[in-house]
C-alpha cells in the first residue's frame, strides 16, 4: 500500500474515532475564555465579574451567539457595567454601542406587574461572520442576597469546545463554602488577609451525545455546586423562614375555602377540591426560583390578582389547605429532567415548588393546570424532594396510574376506499391532559385533526372529530374520530395491512419510543405503561386472508406484552397489551441492555402484516 494513501486510511481512522466518542460536542463556536469571578460579602450580597470570548467557527453559530443576554433582577441586582466587541478576523475591533445594548422585559413575566422585575440586557454585536471573535465584559452587583449570610451558585458548562473556563469565589475567611464538582477541577489560589478564594476550572474532554428520552445533563454532565450552606436542612430552613407568612390564610381564604369543599367530608377528596380550584383560577406565569427570588407573594395578593408562579401557586394553596383544617408545607423539587441532586445545596436544581400535605401523603402540583388534583405531572413522579417545613428529603411517588384503551376500526370496500373510526379512552392521570388539549382546540381546528392524522398515515380523507366530554370534573376522556379514507388499499390484491396504527401516543409509539436507541450510555426516563389497543378489519365479500402473524407473548418481569391475531367471519382481528413498571422512574444502561431482546421483539412484531386477497 502506498504510504500516501495509508496516511489518509489512519487519518480517516482516527477521525472516525474521536467522532465517535466526541459525537455531542457542537463545533460552531468556540469558547476561548469564560471566566465568572465573584467578590462575596459576609451578608451574602456579592459582586460577578464575567469576561466572555468565543469565536464563531460555522455560519449556523451567527444567529444564536451574535446576541448575549444577561438575566437579572431588578429588585436584586444592579448591572453597574458592560462593554462589548467584535474582533474581525483582520484584526479591526467593532465596539457594540448604546443602541446595541437593550433592556426588556423576561417574556413570561411580560403580562404580570409582580414579576415585572425579571429583566434582560440583550447585548447585539455588530457585523459578525465567520471567523470573527465577540467579547463581552460586564459586572452585576447583588445588592440584596435571595439568603442573606449565604452564597450559593449553580453553572453548568454547555458541550461546546471550551479553552480556558474558569470560576472563582472570593468570600469571608468566616464563610465556608461547600462544593460538587464534576467536569471541573480545583484551583489552587492565594488569599488576601481576611478572605479566602476558591477556584475551578473546566476539565475538558469528549462530549457524548444526548441520548433520547436521556434524563437531564445535569445529572451526568458537567457542572459546578457551590454553597455556603452547611447541607440541606439549613437551606430548607432558610427558605421557610423567608416564605412561612406568606402562606397565613386571611378573611378571603377563609371564605373561600369552606365554599370550595362544601359537601365534602374526607379530608383527601377536600384537597383535591382546593388544589384544583387553585389549578383552574390561578394563572401560570413561569417565573423560576432564583431569578424570580424565593420569597413569595402574600396568599392574599395571590388570591386577588389571579396569577402567579410557581410559589405563589404554593402558598395560596396552603392558605386554603390551612383555612380548611388541612396542615401543608412546600416542597422543593426540581421541575425538568433532573432525578438527581448535588452534595451541596443549591437553586441550580432545587427550581420547582409543589405542596405536601403530610398528613394525608399527598403532593399536589397546583401549577399543573392539566393534571388533575392527586396526580403530578409524569415529569415530577420518582424524584427527590426537599420539605421546608421539617427539612428531610422525601420521595414523589414511582408510579401512578394512567390507562389507554385504542380501538381502531377500517370497513374495507372493494374498490379500497374504507370507512373507520377510531377511539381512545384516557383514565388516571392521563385522562386531564388530553380533556385539556381539546379544550384548548378551538371547534374551528377540531375539523382539521382527522385530516392532519390520515395524512402522517399517507391517507388522504376526512371525517368527523368527536371531542368528548371536556367539561367533566374526573373520570376517564374518550375522544374519538370517524370518516372515509381514499384508496386505503389496492385491491384485489395481494395486500398487505398494518397491524398497528398510533394515534394519540398509542401502545405502539410507547414501544418505539423507548426503544429508539440502538444502545445506552445514559441513564433514561423509564416511565410506567399500561395500554391496550384492538384493530380490526372488516373485509370485502370473497376475500382470503392469505397470511396472519403468529401469536406473541412476552413475559420477562419487566414487560408484559400479549399480541393476538384472529379471523371471525369477514373480520381480522388484532388485539395488543402492554404493560411496563420499573422500580424507579429512571433506568440505567444495564437496564436497557437487559430490556433490548424484548424491545426488539415487540417491535418487530408492531411491524407485522396481515395478507389478503379479494377474489
Amino acid at each position: 500500500m502506498p504510504f500516501r494513501l495509508a496516511l489518509v486510511l489512519l487519518l480517516l481512522f482516527a477521525f472516525g474515532q474521536a467522532v465517535a466518542s466526541d459525537s455531542g460536542t457542537d463545533r460552531s463556536m468556540v469558547v476561548d475564555r469564560h471566566v465568572q469571578h465573584f467578590t462575596v460579602e459576609a451578608d451574602g450580597s456579592y459582586l460577578l465579574e464575567v469576561e466572555l470570548v468565543k469565536t464563531i467557527a460555522s455560519a449556523t453559530a451567527i444567529e444564536r451567539q451574535a446576541e448575549q443576554f444577561i438575566g437579572f433582577n431588578a429588585s436584586l441586582d444592579t448591572v453597574r457595567s458592560i462593554e462589548a466587541w467584535t474582533t474581525k478576523a483582520d484584526g479591526r475591533r467593532i465596539p457594540v454601542g448604546l443602541d446595541g445594548i437593550r433592556e426588556q422585559q423576561e417574556a413570561a413575566s411580560s403580562d404580570a406587574p409582580m414579576f415585572q422585575d425579571t429583566r434582560i440586557k440583550a447585548v447585539i454585536f455588530p457585523d459578525v461572520a465567520v471567523g470573527d471573535t465577540l467579547t463581552l465584559r460586564y459586572t452585576v452587583w447583588r445588592h440584596t442576597p435571595l439568603f442573606p449570610g449565604h452564597f450559593e451558585d449553580f453553572t453548568v458548562a454547555r458541550p461546546i469546545p471550551y479553552g480556558d473556563f474558569r470560576l472563582i469565589y472570593d468570600l469571608p475567611a468566616s464563610m465556608s463554602l461547600q462544593a460538587d464538582a464534576t467536569g471541573f477541577v480545583p484551583l489552587a489560589l492565594d488569599s488576601q488577609p481576611g478572605r479566602r478564594r476558591f477556584g475551578w476550572r473546566h476539565a475538558g474532554g469528549d462530549n457524548e451525545r444526548i441520548e433520547h428520552g436521556s434524563v437531564s445533563y445535569l445529572d451526568y454532565g458537567r457542572r459546578l455546586a457551590v454553597s455556603t450552606f452547611p447541607d440541606y436542612a439549613a437551606f430548607a430552613r432558610a427558605y421557610q423562614e423567608r416564605g412561612a407568612t406568606a402562606a397565613r390564610p386571611d378573611v378571603a381564604h377563609t371564605r373561600l375555602a369552606p365554599d370550595t369543599t362544601r359537601g365534602i367530608d374526607d379530608p383527601h377528596a377536600r384537597a383535591l377540591a382546593l388544589s384544583d380550584w387553585v389549578r383552574r383560577n390561578i394563572r401560570y406565569v413561569a417565573v423560576y426560583l432564583g431569578p424570580g427570588g424565593v420569597v413569595p407573594h402574600a396568599a392574599s395578593s395571590v388570591l386577588a390578582s389571579r396569577y402567579g408562579d410557581c410559589k405563589d401557586h404554593a402558598v395560596l394553596l396552603q392558605a386554603l389547605l390551612a383555612a380548611n383544617g388541612i396542615d401543608a408545607g412546600p416542597a422543593l423539587i426540581n421541575g425538568d429532567n433532573a432525578y438527581q441532586l448535588p452534595a451541596v445545596p443549591t437553586l441550580g436544581v432545587l427550581n420547582h415548588v409543589i405542596v405536601y400535605v403530610p398528613g394525608l401523603q399527598l403532593y399536589l402540583d397546583p401549577t399543573a393546570g392539566a393534571v388533575a388534583g392527586g396526580f403530578l405531572p409524569p415529569g415530577l413522579l420518582g424524584k427527590p424532594v426537599l420539605l421546608a417545613a421539617t427539612g428531610e428529603f422525601a420521595m414523589t411517588p414511582v408510579f401512578q396510574p394512567a390507562p389507554s384503551r385504542t380501538t381502531t376500526r377500517f370497513d374495507i370496500r372493494r374498490d379500497g376506499n374504507s370507512r373507520f373510526r377510531v377511539a381512545r379512552t384516557s383514565g388516571g392521570a392521563n385522562a386531564e391532559p388530553y380533556r385539556d388539549a381539546m379544550r384548548a382546540t378551538p371547534q374551528s381546528a377540531r375539523a382539521g385533526l382527522v385530516r392532519r392524522m390520515l395524512a402522517g398515515l399517507g391517507q388522504t380523507g376526512d371525517g368527523l372529530f368527536e371531542a368528548g366530554d371536556t367539561e367533566a370534573r374526573d373520570g376517564d376522556f374518550t375522544v374519538a374520530f370517524s370518516g372515509a379514507s381514499d384508496g386505503f388499499v389496492q385491491l384485489p390484491g395481494p395486500v398487505a395491512l398494518a397491524t398497528t396504527y398510533n394515534f394519540w401516543g398509542g401502545l405502539g409509539d410507547a414501544v418505539f419510543e423507548l426503544g429508539r436507541e440502538p444502545e445506552r450510555r445514559q441513564d433514561f426516563v423509564c416511565p410506567a405503561i399500561d395500554a391496550q389497543d384492538e384493530l380490526r378489519y372488516a373485509l370485502p365479500p370473497r376475500t382470503r386472508v392469505l397470511a396472519l402473524p403468529k401469536p406473541v407473548l412476552v413475559d420477562d418481569g419487566r414487560f408484559y406484552y400479549r399480541a393476538r391475531y384472529s379471523r371471525q367471519g369477514d373480520m381480522v382481528v388484532v388485539k395488543r397489551r402492554l404493560q411496563f413498571r420499573h422500580t424507579a422512574a429512571t433506568c440505567t444502561p444495564d437496564d436497557y441492555r437487559q430490556m433490548r431482546p424484548a424491545l426488539m421483539r415487540m417491535m418487530r412484531d408492531l411491524r407485522g402484516q396481515v395478507v389478503v386477497q379479494v377474489r
